[in-house]
């Protein structure tokens, strides 16, 4: 589990395949083999690494469903470690399961802040809502409004200096991941607007004779 909060930009320094070499710093620290790092909002497991940088092998479905497929030696990408037990969650609440990829369809000067406009799949859009939070390549963000294809961010000059999103540009993919809320509730709605099944009671953990 993550909080959305990037701790690190981390460095690309090899792309081979599915399996990727960044270097870091901070989030190396305290790092174990077989634990979990979220690469741009994508959480994966640590298979190598030492006091520059670790790698990670990225599995088929990550590459197809995030942008890590994507990334090239040189790219920057943003890194957070997961929340430890009693640790202050200053995000929202974030798997590190990313449901889809989006594209940057606007970026528009606001005072200090930029505005961010991202065109979503309609999977995505059912659970995004305004003041609701968004994962953005890993970063918790909170919507400011939306209509049906779309979404918008304001990025405040903080959230620049310390993510990958000040790289971005119109046109660019990213990865999406709506708040864990949202599905729960969505999924709570079907159970109930079907009626209590055994089916439902079976899956959810109710014996059934």
């Amino acid at each position: 589990m993550f909080t959305g909060i990037i701790e690190e930009i981390g460095t690309v320094a090899s792309a081979p395949g599915g399996r990727l070499a960044i270097g870091a710093s901070k989030v190396l620290e305290g790092m174990q083999l077989g634990g979990s790092i979220a690469v741009n909002g994508a959480c994966q497991t640590v298979t190598d690494f030492d006091g520059r940088c670790f790698s990670v092998d990225v599995m088929p479905e990550t590459l197809k469903r995030t942008n890590l497929g994507r990334l090239r030696i040189g790219d920057r990408v943003n890194l957070e470690r997961p929340l430890a037990l009693g640790g202050e969650l200053g995000g929202h609440l974030v798997q590190g399961h990313v449901d889809d990829t989006g594209k940057i369809a606007s970026i528009v000067k606001e005072g200090e802040a930029i505005l961010m406009s991202f065109e979503a799949p309609p999977e995505v859009m059912r659970y995004i809502v305004p003041k609701g939070f968004i994962t953005v390549d890993g970063a918790s963000l909170t919507v400011v409004s939306k209509d049906t294809t779309s979404f918008q961010v304001s990025i405040v000059s903080y959230t620049r200096q310390h993510t990958t999103l000040a790289d971005k540009n119109t046109g660019d993919t990213v990865n999406l991941e709506v708040d864990i809320i949202g599905k729960y509730v969505d999924e709570f709605n079907k159970a109930q607007s079907a009626g209590i099944t055994a089916e439902f009671l079976q899956e959810h953990g109710f014996p059934v004779n």
